[in-house]
């Protein structure tokens, strides 16, 4: 794939982890480019590498060998404190545990993620709001976490992480822990908000049935990339 378009570009990337006296490759040496504004899976059994290939790309680890170029930043590069400025700026992160505030409104954890990234303040109210009609909540906004299903409790976390407008949203197994059908929801929602808000979603999964709402997916195993093709992307979304 050419990287002309790419919003991610990962060359050579290996992850070595000591075990007593040797080192475990739990990538083995990676190239890859992840294209601006579509939907990118990482798909792989579990130990296949593929969370640790997502932790380098966004910049929550570093490779042992290897480089990332993240929106025309090298974070395998930068200082910690540059790191980290490119986290709170340019990315978004879903996990498998929604870890929403317990003693915050929906709107308030929204709210609160963007407090934290250093969104203006005078913008925050209509942009928690605007984020939260988008993953379709604007009549849950006072809803308390525990008010809120699986799959809107997902969907919180979803609008959290793109309130404060990142060039990437990295989701890792977001729908793990969901029923197919909510799953699917969720999926479908990533699809508008590639289309609406022009952000870069990148998310793992080895849920097979996911594989048609991507645009681009890559398959791993034994930390190797062993696949790469194209999906049918937002026609490929029923629910």
């Amino acid at each position: 794939m050419s990287t002309n378009d790419s919003i991610i570009t990962a060359r050579g990337i290996k992850r070595g982890f000591q075990s007593g006296g040797d080192t475990f490759w739990a990538l083995g040496g990676i190239d890859l480019d992840i294209p601006r504004g579509g939907l990118t899976i990482l798909r792989g059994r579990s130990g296949s590498g593929k969370t640790t290939l997502m932790n380098i790309l966004g910049a929550l680890d570093r490779p042992t060998e290897g480089t990332v170029i993240l929106d025309g930043v090298d974070i395998t590069a930068a200082s910690e404190s540059e790191r980290d400025a490119v986290r709170r700026k340019k990315i978004g992160f879903i996990f498998q545990s929604v870890a929403l505030v317990s003693m915050m409104s929906a709107y308030e954890n929204v709210e609160f993620g963007m407090r934290i990234s250093g969104f203006p303040a005078a913008g925050r109210r209509e942009r928690a709001e605007e984020c939260l009609h988008l993953v379709g909540l604007s009549s849950r906004i006072k809803h308390m976490p525990q008010e809120l299903s699986g799959g809107e409790q997902q969907r919180v976390a979803i609008a959290r992480a793109i309130a404060h407008r990142p060039a990437v949203l990295f989701a890792d197994e977001p729908t793990a822990e969901l029923d197919t059908l909510t799953g699917l929801s969720v999926i479908k929602t990533f699809r508008e908000l590639v289309e609406r808000e022009g952000v870069t979603i990148v998310m793992t999964t080895h849920d097979v049935g996911l594989m048609d709402a991507a645009d681009v997916v890559y398959e791993l195993s034994d930390g190797m990339l062993v696949d790469a093709a194209a999906g049918a992307g937002e026609g490929g979304v029923q629910a």
